[in-house]
């Protein structure tokens, strides 16, 4: 029977394609040793996108194959859970079907290694049942997990929720000083259910086999070496980790996302000047109230400085930073009256989506003014362009810690601590001192010899590549 590597995805479009990228860099490394199977679940956070995605890869990759689980019901109507607490429990519902697609897979194929995602803690139990090596992937970056691994000992320092702890400042292994208000999106409140959710998920941590984390060596090395020397974890011994990184994904994934007019933006890069234009994008999720839409444009209209901007149809609540809608809109009625004008010449506004990746590519992007997802943050390093971090939710607070205080490839927006709206003036005062000032050269200087490291750590004695053989020496 042939070997498999069996993938179990969270929900949404981000987790999937970093399973989907994990996947073809085992396969890449290893041609024909392994085939990898990827579980996925049906029932929330559906997108034609993901489809697509699935559709997309098993045409061309022969050595992938999906199994989609059978639709599953989960109760959403208005309650006194979080949205992130149902979306756990739903995961938690599916463990019937994760059960079940390991009993068929291995069937025909001997299960060599389960390797799930973070939130599906719920499935760690089946990888011991089957007798089964099991894994974490953790899709984001070594400081964040270090967070992760230290959160049961936070847990114990205090009975209140950490939303309310606005004067507290954690000490973190690993980590510069982080604010309690800027932990994981999830921990924030006690009384949510889905606070003891992430709470099970990081207990379990050192619990698995092994963790394979999307980072590579000297990029964190402050938080590795915690991780390493068992700072992070209060009791046990340090959690085996291979940073196997840095895995991005090409977007081709998520073409067809775009609802606007097509713009030929690519075209307006090239023609301008050599790293001279801002590029502002806030993931596939990321999205504003028109109030806070309006002071980013005076903001880039008042800096003078040229720009891509992907602007996502407003949110109707001030606070909400997310919006899963494509639906098309005018831009001209959410943008100040007369911006697109004055601006003609000085800058672009793209609606929904562009390829994120081959933007950052072109030689005219000279900043980013990134929300901190993880995996915009490795395509910014991977191509070597400094950020301005505006984080807005899930763990992209710790991130900006990082990037700003321990990696050094960005500069902080001041955010209003009650909802995290950024004034015009504050980015203006970003965007110029990124553009103009001698921290924002020194910024971009590191950011390419960063570039240089991304492309050592998949050399042939890299220690991306080594981190792979590693894994693959533990599951042989």
């Amino acid at each position: 029977m042939q070997d498999t590597i069996v993938l179990y995805a969270a929900p949404g479009m981000g987790h999937v394609i970093s399973m989907v990228e994990l996947g073809k860099l085992i396969l890449h490394h290893y041609p024909r040793k392994f085939t990898i199977s990827i579980l996925i679940t049906n029932g929330i956070l559906e997108t034609p996108a993901i489809s697509h995605c699935i559709q997309r890869i098993s045409n061309s990759n022969p050595f992938i194959s999906f199994h989609r689980f059978p639709l599953q019901s989960i109760v959403t109507s208005p309650t006194d859970r979080s949205k992130a607490a149902i979306y756990f429990e739903f995961i938690r519902l599916n463990l019937p079907n994760v059960r079940n697609a390991l009993n068929e897979i291995s069937k025909t194929s001997i299960i060599k290694a389960f390797i799930i995602d973070l939130f599906c803690t719920s499935a760690l139990s089946l990888g011991m049942d089957f007798g089964i090596p099991t894994f974490y992937f953790h899709i984001s970056g070594a400081s964040a997990l270090a967070a992760f691994l230290y959160l049961p000992k936070i847990h114990e320092q205090t009975t209140k929720s950490f939303r309310n702890l606005t004067a507290t400042v954690f000490q973190i292994p690993g980590l510069s000083p982080l604010r309690a208000t800027h932990m994981p999106e999830p921990v924030l409140d006690r009384d949510d259910p889905a606070y003891w959710d992430f709470l099970y998920f990081c207990s379990n941590l050192p619990n698995a086999d092994g963790i394979i984390a999307n980072t590579f060596d000297g990029f964190e090395p402050v938080a590795m070496n915690a991780i390493q020397d068992g700072l992070c974890v209060a009791d046990g011994p340090a959690p085996s980790v291979y940073y196997v990184g840095p895995l991005i994904s090409t977007g081709d994934e998520e073409k067809g996302k775009a609802v606007s007019v097509e713009e030929d933006y690519m075209s307006w890069l090239d023609k301008q000047p050599s790293r001279s234009v801002v590029f502002l994008c806030f993931g596939s999720r990321g999205s504003f109230s028109e109030l806070q839409v309006r002071e980013v444009a005076t903001g880039l209209e008042r800096s003078g400085k040229r720009f891509l901007w992907v602007l996502k149809k407003p949110t109707i609540d001030e606070k909400m930073k997310q919006n899963q809608e494509l639906n098309d809109f005018d831009l001209c009625s959410v943008l100040p009256e007369g911006f697109a004008e004055r601006t003609r010449d000085l800058g672009m506004v793209v609606k929904s989506w562009v390829p994120q990746v081959e933007v950052l590519k072109k030689e005219s992007v000279g900043g980013f003014v990134t929300h901190c997802g993880w995996n915009s943050v490795l395509e910014a390093v991977v191509t070597g362009v400094p950020m301005i971090a505006w984080p807005l939710y899930a763990e992209q607070h710790l991130n900006r810690t990082a990037l700003v205080e321990d990696i050094g490839m960005a500069i902080p927006v001041e955010q209003r601590e009650e909802d995290g709206f950024v004034s015009g003036a504050e980015l203006e005062k970003r965007v110029r001192e990124l553009m103009e000032s001698e921290k924002g050269r020194e910024l971009g200087e590191r950011s390419r010899k960063m570039k240089e490291m991304t492309l050592a750590a998949f050399g042939e004695s890299g220690s991306s590549k080594l981190a792979i053989k590693k894994f693959i020496d533990a599951i042989a």
